[in-house]
């Protein structure tokens, strides 16, 4: 299937006002990419780890005032929901594309995956210098793989909100710019370096 990629329109959904209005963008504009694209990367992630895996894509349900500033589709194992879950991800801000690998805090054993990430810390090392980590899925700050420290990891073990996401920002302008094979192509990629990741956190539950 040729995919179709996100477009400066797609992005610019996050300028209009209101929760009803921005709502409805999100949902006639790019949930109908997310679902395409979400397909083919499901297919692609169950192939890879050999189990079946499920497309979600998020609804912003709980929202009743203020108008998701993001928007993304998850990947996970479970068919009923992915928070609790070690889950991929790929999203919109307003002014970048995130391809994620998601440890969030609803995950029960966040503490055992932060362990197991802690006593394989040189893993991280494998990750091209181009990869970032997020410990808070709802902001956009991030640091370069290259920075992450013990600490880091601690405190996503001990802190209750803390969160860990490993994965990529692309521009917006770069992004827009990708074709929906190319942008297929990137995500694939970047999800074969996390795939040891995503292994390794299941391992330890």
């Amino acid at each position: 299937m040729k995919q179709v990629g996100f477009t400066k329109i797609d992005f610019d959904v996050f300028q209009i006002d209101g929760l009803q209005n921005r709502m409805q963008a999100i949902q006639e504009q790019i949930q109908p990419k997310f679902k395409s694209i979400g397909i083919e990367l499901t297919d692609y992630l169950a192939s890879k780890l050999g189990n079946e895996m499920y497309l979600h894509i998020a609804k912003h349900a709980r929202r009743t005032v203020n108008p998701p500033k993001d928007t993304w589709l998850a990947v996970a194992d479970n068919k009923r929901g992915y928070k609790k879950h070690p889950h991929f991800q790929v999203g919109l801000f307003d002014d970048r594309l995130f391809i994620w690998l998601a440890f969030i805090y609803e995950l029960p054993s966040k503490a055992k995956i932060a362990q197991a990430f802690l006593e394989q810390i040189e893993i991280f090392e494998q990750l091209s210098d181009d990869f970032v980590i997020s410990f808070d899925h709802m902001k956009k700050d991030a640091i370069p793989v290259s920075q992450l420290t013990e600490k880091n990891l601690q405190r996503f073990r001990d802190v209750k909100k803390a969160e860990l996401l490993i994965g990529k920002h692309i521009p917006k302008i770069e992004a827009s710019q990708l074709s929906g094979d190319d942008l297929i192509a990137l995500v694939k990629a970047s999800y074969d370096q996390l795939l040891p990741f995503y292994q390794l956190g299941k391992k330890a539950i």
